[in-house]
C-alpha cells in the first residue's frame, strides 16, 4: 500500500466505522419504541446506512482489495434487515463490518506509522 493509498484508507476507515458504531447503537434504542416510531426510526436508520455505504466507494476505487467488497456486502444485508423490520437482527452484520474496517484502517495505520507519518 502506498502512502497516498494508506492515507485515504485510513481516512475513509475512521469515517465508516464512526457511521458503523452510531448506527448499531441506534439499532439497540429501536427496541424501546412503539412500532409506528420503530418505522420512522428504521427508515431514517436505513437512510444513515446508505450515506455510510457511499463512503465505500472512494475506498473501493483508490485503495482497491476484496476486504472493501466484503464490507459492503455485510452492509447491504444489514440495509436489508432494517428495511425488513427486523433491524435489531442487523447488529451482527455491522459487526462483521465493523470489525473488516478495523483491520483495514489499522494495516493503513501500520503503513503510516512504518514511514513516520503518523
Amino acid at each position: 500500500m502506498d502512502t497516498r493509498q494508506a492515507i485515504l484508507a485510513f481516512s475513509q476507515s475512521e469515517k465508516i466505522k464512526s457511521g458503523l458504531i452510531w448506527i448499531s447503537q441506534s439499532l439497540e434504542l429501536l427496541q424501546g419504541l412503539p412500532p409506528a416510531e420503530r418505522k420512522g426510526a428504521e427508515r431514517v436508520l436505513s437512510i444513515l446506512l446508505r450515506f455510510v455505504e457511499n463512503e465505500l466507494g472512494p475506498a473501493r476505487n483508490i485503495v482497491g482489495g476484496d476486504s472493501w467488497e466484503e464490507i459492503g456486502n455485510h452492509i447491504e444485508r444489514a440495509h436489508n434487515m432494517i428495511q425488513s423490520g427486523v433491524g435489531h437482527e442487523a447488529a451482527i452484520h455491522l459487526s462483521r463490518a465493523l470489525s473488516k474496517v478495523t483491520n483495514t484502517s489499522l494495516k493503513a495505520m501500520t503503513a503510516l506509522q512504518e514511514r513516520t507519518l503518523l
